[in-house]
């Protein structure tokens, strides 16, 4: 056991000395900090807060006033028969979700509260409704530039609608560097933090559950063994492809939050009296912040960071999943897919941070004054647990359960999402495609071995890098969404008034008949 510890020890240490002035080079950059009052803003955060203010006003609160339709839509009642695609839209948005649901509500949300305060809560909010509007737009153009394939299935993506888009703009030779941009970032961040991170964290909660040091997970054979099953369970999802991904998020999502929303319920509940000073504390500290480097703005700045790097509003990653979904009208998952946000954000991030902010346990407290001394924060998972705990003595073993499944869904999501990256730089070949496959799973292995930190630093700042080649072409494509917005409300409205699917596309039909005409 000792060889093989020493052996993924001196792998992981040469993998981080090479990896490591790379990583802190390219993250000085993505995580580049501008001076902001007494604190520092990263412009890459500011990057995507101004994208999702700008589709706000653009498309006239679309979160706010279509929000009612997005439900409806997840519900079936607007289904189209024979539409193409793979899965429903109820199917698209728990893939899509399953994907940004994961670790960092848990633990990045505690840290975000201890370092920003309650105060910090009121700003992940906002900013998760403000990501509401830059998913609207970037999974309407996933939709509508989307290839279907002669099998049935779909691929599509920031590297579609950024190449095939920018082209029917006359912008060809930016949309291809765009696209490529995208896609080579969106792969790098599935192997190393859509992938091994999730597997790494996740074996590490198994372990302070089941012995720590003790446990037989903490062992190299234990450690392999996880890593193993995980990695079987992963392919078996991945060969089922989309169809496969979302039968199983449909089922694994609604469990997941079943499981953790009760559990906060528990502990909100459990301290129902000071319910009312938490959220006075929230919403006050939220512009008056106590003990926070930098006040108000310092406040501001951790619940927008926070929220951005938890929905990925903006990144091109969700777009995947949704162009898979069933419909013949674009705009109408661009709808759905607004209400990904809001899950993760508005309702799993929040749910969150009030639980903590209510237990106030002594950790939690303890970790708020080393914050206010620069120090920095050991574990954000424990201090959710912690909170758990001081109501649910046994909750670090729900935790488990939950931090498993939630990295086993983000997993299989990015495995998909990585999957239509790979194909769009080395093509759609089966070799190809097989190729891609046993290399994920190989690496889900790895990540239950070694952690390999500085790769998963590097991955991150990947994961921003696409933020930029995106949200360039999003601006440039609004226009296409907007006229793909005003068609789908013509229709949601036609089919209240009770005309039937047939009618509506006989009409629409008839009316391009007419426009060519005139034309003509």
């Amino acid at each position: 056991m000792a060889e093989n510890e020493s052996w993924t020890t001196r792998v992981d240490e040469a993998i981080s000395d090479f990896v490591d002035p790379v990583a802190r080079e390219i993250g000085e950059i993505v995580f580049y900090t501008i001076p902001l009052g007494d604190t520092e803003f990263p412009w890459i955060v500011g990057w995507l807060v101004v994208a999702g203010l700008v589709f706000t006003g653009y498309f006239g609160f679309a979160q706010v006033r279509h929000i009612g339709t997005a439900f409806k839509l997840v519900r079936g009642r607007y289904d189209q028969k024979n539409a193409p695609g793979e899965v429903t839209h109820f199917q698209a948005l728990t893939s899509a979700v399953s994907g940004t649901v994961g670790l960092g509500n848990i633990a990045g949300v505690a840290i975000a509260v201890t370092i920003g305060g309650p105060g910090a809560t009121f700003w992940m909010i906002i900013c998760g409704l403000l990501g509401m509007a830059t998913k609207f737009v970037e999974c309407t153009l996933g939709v509508k530039y989307r290839e279907v394939h002669e099998d049935g299935t779909v691929s599509g993506g920031p590297m579609h609608y950024l190449r095939r888009g920018m082209t029917e703009r006359g912008l060809g030779g930016v949309g291809k560097v765009l696209a490529a941009g995208s896609a080579v970032a969106i792969l790098f961040f599935t192997f190393f933090g859509g992938n091994l991170f999730q597997v790494n964290q996740s074996l590490e909660q198994l372990q302070s559950v089941t012995g720590k040091d003790d446990s037989i997970f903490s062992t190299s054979g234990g450690a392999l063994f996880f890593g193993i099953f995980l990695a079987a369970l992963v392919a078996l999802v991945l060969l089922g492809g989309m169809r496969s991904i979302g039968a199983v998020t449909s089922r694994l999502v609604p469990a997941m939050a079943i499981i953790y929303v009760t559990a906060c319920l528990f502990v909100i509940l459990g301290n129902i009296s000071q319910v009312p000073a938490a959220i006075g504390d929230i919403v006050g500290e939220a512009f008056a912040p106590e003990g926070v480097a930098g006040g108000l703005i310092g406040a501001l700045i951790v619940g927008f960071q926070r929220a951005a790097f938890s929905n990925e509003a903006g990144i091109g990653s969700a777009p995947i999943a949704h162009s898979a979904v069933k419909t013949k009208r674009p705009a109408t998952e661009g709808l759905v897919a607004m209400i990904e946000p809001f899950i993760d954000t508005v309702v799993i991030c929040t749910m969150t941070a009030l639980t903590i902010v209510i237990a106030r346990t002594p950790s939690w407290e303890a970790a708020r004054e080393a914050s206010a001394d620069g120090e920095p924060i050991a574990s954000g998972v424990s201090l959710t647990s912690d909170a758990f705990e001081s109501v649910i003595s046994w909750f670090p073993y729900v935790l488990a359960v939950a931090v498993i499944l939630f990295a086993f869904s983000t997993v299989i999501t990015w495995s998909y999402y990585g999957l239509k990256a790979w194909a769009y730089i080395f093509g759609r070949s089966k070799a190809s495609e097989n190729t891609y496959k046993v290399l994920f799973s190989l690496i889900v292995i790895t990540g239950a071995l070694m952690s390999l930190s500085s790769l998963v630093s590097l991955a991150d700042s990947f994961l921003f890098i696409a933020a930029v080649f995106n949200i360039i072409g999003l601006y440039f494509l609004a226009p296409v969404v907007k006229k793909e917005l005003d068609r789908v409300l013509d229709y949601v409205r036609r089919r209240e008034a009770g005309e039937t699917e047939e009618q509506i596309e006989a009409g629409e039909a008839g009316g391009t008949e007419e426009t060519t005409s005139l034309a003509k």
